[in-house]
């Protein structure tokens, strides 16, 4: 995530919340539109691995990412799904899954039918 859309700034611990349960995140800035609109609200399970297609946190080089994660014949990689942004390739750097997102949450002024709608991401 770069510019407004980055979250490396937070500090997940210290929180409420234990390492093992999920978590809610507002998403800002476009580089997940239009799958995930700003301010959408996303559902983050707490994971150590994940799969190609999978969106995902991750923590590469101390900074947090909320990108797709594609593994194929170019290799492992974090996506943006707006074009605008480039990709992460992953070979070569320190980094590690934090959770998968299971849960887009659009609120009402986001919903075209003005009221609060939800989807869920179900990886199995």
């Amino acid at each position: 995530m770069s510019s407004p859309t980055d979250i490396n700034q937070l500090d997940f611990g210290g929180g409420a919340c234990s390492e093992l349960e999920p978590f809610a995140l507002q998403v800002l800035g476009d580089s997940m539109e239009p799958e995930f609109p700003d301010g959408c609200i996303i559902l983050i399970e707490p994971a150590r691995q994940c799969e190609h297609g999978m969106y995902v946190m991750c923590l590469v080089e101390d900074a947090r990412w909320f990108r797709q994660y594609l593994n194929d014949e170019k290799g492992e990689r974090l996506v943006a799904l707006n074009d605008l942004y480039p990709e992460i390739p992953l070979e070569g750097l320190d980094w590690k899954v934090e959770g998968i997102i299971t849960q887009r949450t659009l609120l009402r002024h986001q919903s075209p039918t003005g009221r609060r709608q939800s989807k869920h991401y179900d990886y199995l």
